[in-house]
């Protein structure tokens, strides 16, 4: 970890010790413990709490190296966490003996860490001293359920929430984020921090955006020049050593880690090691004095795959076995976003394809049928962006896109283009920018940026970010992934996922931009926005969502902060009763 992310960590947890002081002062205010995100049925008919024994263990099966590993973590934590809330939750001890033991039951030790894994629970405690009891279909589940028991568990000495019964299951089988490692690097540790976060908030994807335009970190051995020469430098790599403890870290928090490999656009660092397989490599990204129309690439960093160049595939599908051979999930996301159809006009042999009646959409039909059907050999499901199926100028027929096999990740004009996605019988994964993209609302990245150069009191508009405005973590929470789309259409998306784009974004700030808002999605997917009676429960999260921020900030994540501790420290009296 860097010198930042230290002093970062340094600082959060000097601020949990002076906030843990505090709080003494507080007031106690009756509200249930915080468990975010909130389970499904959380039954608690007379709130109490139990001593939690010093001696206190877990009881699970032992054969199941990642729960083993989960437990011992969980464990550690529980008995050395002692959380102290912001506010201290109102509960009378009981006078029965301390909680000594969780005992586990798992149904399925076998099942594998896949999309679509049973991860349910139940979790009792009783306030009589028993045992409490986590029982799970899966190992996974498990996992789900010892989260849940840590937050229930606070104070010093530490007690443990009881007389309760914890019934819990996700809305949605895919929650992820979504981290770009091209455009900057992330160190090794980031990554872990970022993992051992998702696992906390109940999401089960790390969606690992790995190569791009900008640079090629990954090490394969195939293609060993593709990182020799594409990497940033030699210490801005990801060895195969490092995304087998990627891996590994995922397996142990329920988190599955699903590689991208984007192609064939956003491939301009491929050029520095095969210059001849990528068209309008290293070309000023917009010409002087030219139309949009005109440009070469969506940004800076130019550079698209040739897919009439036969070599191409050779290079590409080592770079597939590769990835597959180190990544066990089995979901590859193949990009296939952002074509921009000059760049490859710019290259002789597309440009004799097109004198000959040719279209670029045949272009990248030729590179979709070249290469889908080979990673769909390697027992892959494969995940491309929208742009794939519609795009405006530059899209395939949906006949090169079998819906068993393909799922469609969304990223434009929020639920339209998800009913778009469905209509046509594809499985979705959300990630609207509208509504779901972190790096948002910072302004732009572009040097000689003239919008900015305005008189006082001109209309700021979007800043330069071309997403505009930041999404606050109300917008993320409030988002109905399903919005619009009957019961059929809505079977057919899977999840969605919170992206953090790296043009203005590295270890320094990954943290702040990713959580809080990273768990007002993980609450939506998982047990929803809307209370029992079906009305939007935006009002009460903002509570439970400032103490599970402190709580995060205490375990060494640095989230940003949603409001002030004033309002914390005096429920209510940061409310509006007036509508907007």
């Amino acid at each position: 970890m860097g010198y930042f992310s230290n002093l970062l960590i340094s600082t959060i947890l000097l601020s949990c010790t002076i906030w843990s002081i505090s709080i003494l002062q507080i007031s106690a205010v009756r509200f249930p413990i915080n468990v975010w995100p909130k389970p499904t049925t959380f039954h608690w008919p007379h709130p109490q709490a139990i001593p939690l024994s010093p001696k206190f263990i877990i009881s699970a099966p032992r054969h199941h190296r990642h729960l083993s590993a989960a437990v011992h973590r969980y464990l550690r934590q529980i008995l050395t966490e002692h959380h102290r809330p912001l506010v201290s939750p109102p509960l009378n001890l009981t006078s029965s003996p301390p909680l000594k033991t969780l005992k586990i039951t798992v149904a399925d030790t076998a099942a594998a860490l896949a999309h679509g894994v049973n991860e349910s629970y139940t979790l009792e405690i009783p306030s009589t001293g028993a045992a409490a009891v986590l029982t799970a279909e899966t190992p996974w589940g498990a996992m789900r359920g010892l989260e849940t028991f840590s937050q229930l568990v606070y104070s010093k000495p530490s007690v443990v929430a009881c007389g309760l019964r914890i019934s819990d299951a996700p809305l949605f089988a895919h929650r992820g984020v979504l981290l770009d490692t091209s455009r900057n690097y992330f160190e090794l540790d980031d990554l872990l921090r970022l993992i051992r976060a998702i696992g906390m908030n109940k999401l089960n994807v790390f969606h690992w955006h790995i190569t791009d335009s900008h640079s090629f970190p990954l090490v394969t051995p195939s293609e060993p020049e593709l990182a020799a020469k594409g990497a940033y430098g030699e210490a801005m790599k990801y060895t195969a050593a490092d995304v087998k403890k990627v891996v590994q870290y995922g397996m142990e928090h329920g988190v599955r880690v699903v590689p991208e490999i984007d192609m064939p656009a956003h491939t301009g660092s491929w050029a520095e090691a095969y210059p001849e397989i990528v068209t309008c490599a290293n070309e000023f990204w917009w010409p002087i004095e030219s139309e949009w129309s005109d440009r070469l690439a969506a940004e800076p960093g130019t550079g698209q795959l040739n897919p009439l160049n036969p070599k191409t595939y050779q290079v590409v599908k080592n770079v597939i076995k590769d990835v597959v051979s180190v990544f066990p999930d089995k979901f590859f996301h193949a990009g296939a976003d952002e074509i921009t159809p000059n760049c490859w006009k710019t290259d002789p042999s597309i440009q004799e394809f097109l004198s000959k009646k040719g279209t670029l959409s045949q272009v990248l039909e030729i590179f979709v049928n070249s290469t889908l059907p080979y990673i769909l050999s390697l027992n892959r499901t494969v995940v491309y962006w929208e742009d794939v199926l519609l795009d405006e100028n530059v899209r395939v027929d949906p006949t090169f896109l079998p819906r068993e096999n393909v799922i469609l990740q969304t990223w434009n004009n929020g639920p339209n283009n998800t009913k778009k996605i469905v209509s046509l019988g594809y499985r979705a994964i959300v990630s609207s920018s509208d509504y779901y993209y972190l790096d948002c609302g910072h302004g732009g990245f572009l040097g000689n940026d003239s919008q900015y150069n305005q008189l006082p009191g001109f209309e700021q508009g979007k800043g330069g970010s071309w997403c505009a405005p930041f999404k606050t973590w109300q917008t993320i929470y409030n988002y109905d992934i399903t919005s619009g789309l009957s019961g059929v259409e809505a079977e057919l998306v899977v999840g969605g996922e919170v992206a953090l784009w790296s043009e203005q974004a590295d270890s320094t700030v990954m943290d702040s931009r990713v959580w809080p808002r990273g768990s007002a999605m993980a609450e939506a997917l998982w047990s929803g926005n809307r209370d029992e009676f079906g009305k939007k429960r935006f009002a009460e999260a903002t509570d439970r969502l400032s103490e599970w921020r402190y709580r995060m900030v205490c375990r060494g994540i640095g989230a940003e902060p949603i409001q002030p501790l004033w309002c914390v420290k005096n429920p209510g009296m940061c409310n509006t009763v007036h509508p907007f």
